[in-house]
């Protein structure tokens, strides 16, 4: 992923890169909130020898000093030194409890040793310095008593004595509220590239043309409204979704300039990816432009063009086909522009024979000889064989894909089962796209918001006008 892919990738995951973000920085405030604070307190001994006072033994002394204070240093960090601790201050804790809590570091080249002592407890951090550092100097100088005399050659003294310190060392809020921060961004940047790595889905029309090698006829935006109200009539012809299927129809007109397509159908690759709905609203733009139109539901095995006009599936295509009525007799009527409609009819127990028969081939003609266009809706093309065996008896095939759901792969896996008996492919539709901004007209601004009642009250104003101004001369 180069770049502008990663930056893009981000722009297209900025919600979910934002919420771990915020996240990550909440489980640092909260961290720091919960956590027990801890205090330090540290104290200091100094290691010498019992030597003469000549500057050579002083010398040697100074060094056997040195030499021997980092075993000091791990001596005062064992249990040796904290059990006697433990039980003179009575502490609620095991000798190896205590230990882990002590810890002792030598000053380079010198013979002192810190003490550090941790503790939930100011007060008691201080305190438990303090007689570590006095039972050191007891137990050190008891261990280097050669046996059978009484002085050691060591002798240790206390230089420094705890104070109880004023701040805690733990926790830190800033430091944990920075890395929590960062944290949370860098998991919401990974996610967000790694989504995007595993997302196949098609997003853009560029992505969809660039998968499919088809030609993208349009982009129909999401609308919350469809489910509900499908068709793009009404109150509903006059926004941009409507616009969109305008300008599908007028793509369509430019697929194929030599010989234009009569029947044309609509499939997807996959379920719930709008064919229907571009179908029959597909239908309805053109039956706008004053031509016959007629709409078939050839999916026989989830019919819903009757549903969406509110007409009657008793009697339809499956009526026709097995000889029980004549395409004229059950074709139904709707919408102000005189588009037909021939739903599905009864469901049959064997769809794809039916579809992929020559009687079906003879209805789509006797169709195409009668009306200027016919628009088949059909069955996704890849759950099952009805589309394919449909698809060589029409004139063209249009793919509807949804915007981000549906994978690429998919989607060539549809244009791919097309090919495979030579249909021809009109191109692809991009349905469901998310619009970003309100209205629709190409960034030029133009809006399709006017509805024509409105535009003739415009005209029938002045005209009123002039008529009321007649009127007061006669």
């Amino acid at each position: 992923m180069d770049l502008g892919g990663f930056l893009k990738a981000l722009a297209r995951r900025w919600l979910s890169v934002t919420a771990l973000t915020l996240l990550g920085l909440g489980a640092g405030i909260a961290f720091t909130a919960y956590s027990t604070p801890r205090y330090q307190a540290g104290s200091q001994i100094f290691v010498s020898t019992r030597t003469a006072s000549d500057i050579t033994a002083l010398n040697q002394g100074s060094a056997f000093s040195q030499a021997r204070v980092q075993s000091y240093a791990d001596i005062i960090s064992s249990p040796l030194i904290a059990a006697p601790v433990v039980r003179q201050l009575g502490l609620d804790m095991t000798p190896a409890q205590l230990a882990g809590h002590i810890s002792a570091s030598v000053k380079l080249n010198t013979v002192l040793i810190d003490i550090t002592v941790t503790d939930t407890s100011p007060a008691r951090s201080a305190m438990i310095a303090n007689f570590v550092a006095r039972e050191a100097s007891r137990q050190l100088v008891s261990l280097e008593t050669p046996p059978g005399q009484k002085a050691a050659p060591v002798n240790i003294g206390i230089t420094r004595n705890a104070q109880p310190p004023t701040t805690p060392i733990s926790p830190k809020p800033l430091l944990n509220g920075a890395a929590g921060l960062l944290a949370g961004l860098v998991a919401g940047v990974a996610l967000a590239v790694l989504r995007d790595t595993l997302d196949t889905t098609l997003h853009t029309s560029h992505a969809l043309a660039e998968a499919t090698r088809l030609a993208t006829l349009g982009g129909i935006p999401y609308d919350k409204r469809a489910p509900g109200s499908p068709l793009a009539a009404g109150s509903a012809a006059y926004g941009a979704r409507a616009e969109a299927f305008r300008l599908l129809r007028t793509n369509l007109q430019f697929a194929q300039v030599d010989r234009k397509p009569r029947v044309i159908m609509v499939t997807s690759a996959l379920p719930g990816e709008g064919k229907t709905n571009t179908a029959a609203n597909l239908a309805l733009s053109l039956a706008e432009t004053g031509g016959k139109v007629c709409l078939v539901d050839a999916d026989l095995r989830n019919p819903c063009v009757a549903k969406n006009f509110g007409l009657v599936q008793d009697a339809g295509l499956t009526s026709v086909l097995i000889g029980q009525a004549t395409a004229d007799e059950v074709l139904q009527e709707c919408g102000e522009h005189g588009l037909l409609v021939l739903t599905s009819g009864p469901m049959p127990p064997n769809p794809a024979e039916l579809l992929s028969s020559d009687r079906m081939r003879q209805i789509l003609e006797g169709l195409a000889e009668s009306f200027d266009t016919v628009v088949v809706d059909s069955a996704p093309l890849l759950p099952v064989a009805d589309t394919v065996g449909l698809a060589p008896a029409v004139d063209g095939t249009v793919l509807v894909v949804r915007a981000r759901r549906t994978p690429a792969e998919r989607a060539k896996a549809a244009v791919d089962a097309l090919h495979s008996v030579n249909a021809p492919v009109l191109g692809a539709v991009l349905s469901m796209v998310t619009v970003k901004h309100k209205g629709y007209g190409y960034g030029y601004g133009y809006g399709y918001g006017q509805r024509p009642t409105e535009a003739k009250n415009l005209l029938a104003a002045p005209r009123k006008a002039e008529a009321d101004k007649i009127g007061t001369a006669g």
